[in-house]
């Protein structure tokens, strides 16, 4: 008997819904969606578009790399939403409202490819096809203080760019 959320999640766990269903709406839809929005073959075959959709979304479950690479990706996806989140919260306690806080957008760029770049580094088939699973970990930190160098080359470049301007 299904008395809980967790019993029913695991019920839809047990039947497949988040290893191949939702992975495969995911696909379809947002393979029609790019085939409707570029109207690459006319206004008039969203039949035709549904059936490469469809098609594109069952070729890509075909050897569950797509479901275990979701299984992967999105969990980590919500923690560093959580995080986002959590770092948006504690700039809003310490910034005026009156402050423009547009160029802070950098903290939703560095969370999101952090994501990335852990969820890749979880995967267990990215480590099997010349990934970088060990290597990541091993030089971890030599890749952030790359990150820091390239994103101070890329603010001070763009602050010269600013000041340059000759004012009449």
């Amino acid at each position: 008997m299904v008395t809980t959320i967790t019993d029913v999640l695991n019920i839809w766990n047990d039947m497949g819904v988040f290893s191949y269903v939702i992975p495969f709406l995911l696909i379809f839809a947002v393979v029609y969606a790019v085939l409707e929005k570029t109207k690459i073959l006319g206004d008039e075959n969203k039949g035709i578009l549904a059936i490469i959709s469809v098609s594109v979304g069952l070729l890509s479950l075909q050897f569950d790399f797509v479901s275990e690479f979701f299984s992967v990706i999105f969990p980590r996806f919500g923690i560093g939403l959580s995080i986002f989140l959590v770092l948006i919260i504690m700039i809003g306690f310490f910034i005026p409202k009156d402050k423009d806080i547009g160029k802070m957008k950098w903290i939703g760029y560095v969370v999101g490819i952090g994501a990335v770049i852990w969820a890749l580094s979880a995967w267990d088939e990215w480590t099997n096809y010349a990934g970088f699973g060990g290597w990541f970990t091993d030089n971890f930190w030599a890749l952030i203080v790359l990150g820091i160098i390239v994103a101070v080359i890329v603010v001070v470049a763009n602050s010269d760019k600013k000041t340059s301007v000759v004012k009449e």
